[in-house]
């Protein structure tokens, strides 16, 4: 599929959501762009029972999945901040290209919060679908899970009240209806908000879910001892109040400019009270519930081989009227992306397949030759970028490395960080290692766009070695051995390859290590691989913000979150970079309500981890997927980074 085909797709599917186009038209440009039947019928079926049959050639102006949300959508509150009232226009790395692009968001016409997207239909009837994941899962609890294969498993059978769509727009799940100041429901200084909940949702196992289950949530995450790597984003929490069985009431310690965070979207699931109140806290990390949730989803989990596999089956007192159609979901984990990739698109064994960092001459050439399935370009938010380890990874301290009282002996030098990011080809790397789905970049932060600094960066060896001069490496130095860490890839292998090839011209002696994706994006504490252990001179993957507003995200850099071994190495600051500075202006950016000091706030904040070199952004990569022609399945954004959140209304084409 080219990518002018590809991004006309994704410009069908969001005039379809955004009830800009109808079924005739939707048709008409279909077969103009010469789609397949698969995708056509699934096009259509997105559409439900519309008759309408005038034409609306406005739909070629609507926003795409390639914008990440202006807020032109959103109705700013007076004094606080709507989700995407302070995104601002997106430059997103455009799934069609692989340019980065400026996009002004959508139409003025102010969107309405919808009980999820999409039309009902008949439950269950469709049988399996197989999603391929070779990060596998190993753990099913959102709460205390490490990376994305554990957050896309979990979120088959646990929800929050709500997600926040490509626009920045919420789709409600759990609750029934989005706070406003206009409702009385949300505090025009950000102060509070109150949330109005389902009725009649029921547990897997009948119970029914209420108020308390939220409240409960709050505490089950907020006890420093559950250890919960989702902690950061209810860190602006005060209390949570139950005004009555479907009502609750989130009370923040300041003005809260990201009151949306808290219990929406992938950090939001709610935990049932009646399983897990007697295992908070130390008893967190052993419950059985980590590995056999129950929850509200659309999805039960029936079987769960941590590392391997998860099998679900349908929920059939699911909330939503018709939903789920497929009656069984497999996520099979392990393996590596080019044979997850050939799985779907070339012998037909699977029906999507996630992630596909797969040199992109191949995977092209699995769609054009294999004819099962089609590449999709999806844009996303993260960046892959080296992590730099502010502490020394060969010092043992109580019995453990990495440990923040200990420094680093080589990066410790800021000449020796700004060598290495001179002595990154963040081109060559983008170009042909990640084709359309990366574009170059300096930036460690991408969108919203009004937090985008637009970063220099440069390939420089001469520059670089001229760094290491002034520190006279390698000979004031001990040992020049750098361990460089990641995830098992092809693409990360190469990408490591040509970062070893230029460090080690400079004087490094670079080894490289790679690890098992199920280990590496491991929460366990007891195994010194995991990327939050850090116990190498740099690693690397991919991360972003999941918000409009990053605040949780930027819990990254902060001195009083860094992973070490008195939080079982939970904490989101992986580099252990302490700054007094940052940790300060951190505090006002998450009370700030004003979009321009947000803008101000955020710029000087970002400046300081850009100028400290604590991260080396390469490449802005949006996500490569891969599914079957007989699914028709739904678009994602930047603010859905998982077809998870839509798969209750994937059919077959």
């Amino acid at each position: 599929m080219s990518n002018g085909i590809t991004k006309s797709i994704d410009e069908l599917w969001s005039g379809i959501h955004a009830g800009t186009l109808n079924r005739r038209t939707v048709l008409k440009r279909s077969l103009a762009l010469g789609l397949s039947a698969p995708v056509i019928a699934g096009l259509l079926a997105a559409c439900g029972d519309d008759d309408d049959d005038d034409d609306d050639d406005n739909g070629d102006d609507a926003t795409t999945p390639d914008d990440s949300g202006s807020g032109d959508d959103a109705t700013p509150t007076e004094g606080a901040s709507a989700p995407g009232a302070n995104a601002g226009a997106t430059q997103t790395a455009e799934a069609a290209g692989g340019e980065a692009t400026e996009d002004e968001g959508g139409s003025d016409d102010e969107a309405t919060p919808t009980e999820d997207s999409g039309e009902p239909m008949t439950r269950g009837g469709g049988g399996k679908i197989t999603l391929l994941y070779w990060q596998a899962p190993t753990i099913l609890n959102l709460h205390l899970g490490q990376g994305t294969k554990d957050f896309h498993a979990g979120q088959v059978c646990l929800e929050p009240l709500a997600y926040l769509d490509q626009n920045t727009q919420p789709i409600l799940v759990l609750a029934a209806e989005w706070p406003s100041v206009e409702a009385g429901t949300l505090d025009p200084d950000g102060n509070f908000v109150i949330w109005k909940l389902k009725e009649n949702v029921v547990w897997h196992d009948g119970e029914p879910f209420t108020a308390e289950d939220v409240a409960f949530t709050y505490d089950y995450i907020s006890n420093e001892e559950t250890t919960a790597t989702t902690l950061g984003t209810y860190a602006p929490v005060e209390s949570v109040e139950v005004v009555d069985e479907y009502t609750v009431q989130i009370n923040f310690s300041s003005p809260n400019p990201a009151w949306f965070d808290a219990f929406v979207g992938d950090n939001g699931a709610i935990l049932p009270k009646h399983i897990l109140e007697d295992q908070v806290g130390t008893a967190a990390r052993d419950a059985e519930f980590n590995l056999n949730p129950i929850g509200t989803g659309p999805w039960m989990v029936s079987e769960f081989r941590p590392g391997d596999t998860v099998l679900y089956t349908i929920n059939e007192d699911y909330h939503i009227e018709g939903l789920p159609y497929f009656d069984e979901v497999e996520i099979k984990g392990g393996g590596d992306a080019t044979s997850a990739a050939r799985a779907v698109m070339v012998t037909g064994e699977a029906d999507w397949a996630w992630n596909l960092q797969v040199e992109p001459e191949i995977l092209e050439q699995m769609e054009s030759d294999g004819g099962e399935g089609v590449l999709l370009a999806i844009p996303g938010t993260s960046a892959e970028r080296i992590m730099i380890n502010f502490a020394d990874p060969n010092t043992e301290v109580d019995g453990a490395f990495s440990e923040p009282t200990t420094q680093h002996p080589i990066w410790q030098h800021k000449e020796a960080r700004e060598a290495l990011n001179l002595a990154i080809q963040r081109d060559v790397i983008a170009t042909q290692l990640y084709g359309a789905a990366g574009v170059a970049t300096g930036d460690t932060l991408n969108v919203p766009a009004d937090f985008k600094l637009n970063w220099p960066w440069e390939y420089n060896m001469d520059a670089a070695a001229e760094k290491l001069a002034e520190i006279d490496f390698p000979n004031a130095f001990d040992s020049t051995n750098i361990l460089y860490s990641t995830s098992v890839n092809s693409v990360r292998q190469k990408n490591q390859e040509i970062v070893k090839a230029d460090l080690e011209t400079l004087g490094f002696s670079v080894e490289l290590k790679s690890v098992d994706s199920g280990v590496f994006f491991s929460s366990d504490a007891g195994n010194p691989d995991t990327y939050g252990h850090h116990y190498a001179d740099m690693e690397m993957y991919t991360n972003g913000p999941t918000s409009p507003y990053p605040v949780s995200w930027a819990e990254r850099y902060r001195s009083d979150d860094i992973a070490q071994q008195s939080n079982n190495w939970s904490g989101t600051n992986i580099t252990r970079w302490n700054n007094p500075d940052f940790d300060a202006l951190h505090d006002r950016a998450k009370t700030a309500i004003d979009e321009q000091d947000q803008v101000d706030i955020w710029t000087e904040m970002m400046t300081l981890v850009y100028e400290d070199i604590v991260e080396v952004p390469i490449v802005w990569r949006g996500g490569a997927a891969a599914v079957h022609n007989r699914i028709a399945w739904t678009s994602v954004g930047p603010w859905q980074p998982s077809p998870i959140d839509d798969l209750k209304y994937w059919t077959l084409a």
